[in-house]
């Protein structure tokens, strides 16, 4: 596919990591519409992040014990809980917000290089499995 930005937050060379959240589903309150004020609909959220590789490989070849350390990485059940407290806070209405505070969240943590946000609706329209939008963001110094 020519011409197409494929993300790849993996890389030995560049010494990222990919942690990702798959088809994290929640009831959320988004939309411009009136109804959609006064009932959560369904979303699914997905997160890709590349983030800094402490050098786990060569750590975990040298000593396992070292490597096999919670505080060395980026802890993916604290993501989904900032995700789901996000949602949670309140109505929002696009989805391109919502996408754009899930990504600051995740870029708060220093070792997060970039992350890759898709927000899906999945019950708006009966022929059509879901609409969303898909941002990608990057931390300021990764530039």
């Amino acid at each position: 596919m020519s011409g197409v930005d494929v993300f790849r937050p993996a890389s030995a060379a560049r010494e990222l990591r990919h942690v990702f959240l798959r088809d994290m589903v929640l009831m959320a309150s988004v939309g411009v519409h009136g109804f959609e004020h006064t009932a959560r609909q369904r979303v699914r959220i997905n997160l890709d992040l590349a983030v800094v590789d402490d050098g786990a490989s060569r750590l975990s070849r040298a000593a396992p014990s070292l490597a096999d350390d919670l505080t060395r990485v980026v802890d993916y059940e604290a993501v989904a809980k900032r995700v789901r407290a996000i949602v949670d806070s309140g109505h929002v209405r696009l989805l391109e917000t919502l996408a754009e505070r899930l990504a600051e969240a995740c870029l708060e943590d220093a070792r997060v290089r970039s992350v890759r946000v898709c927000v899906e609706k999945l019950d708006i329209f009966a022929d059509v499995g879901s609409v969303g939008v898909e941002i990608e963001r990057r931390a300021e110094d990764a530039l």
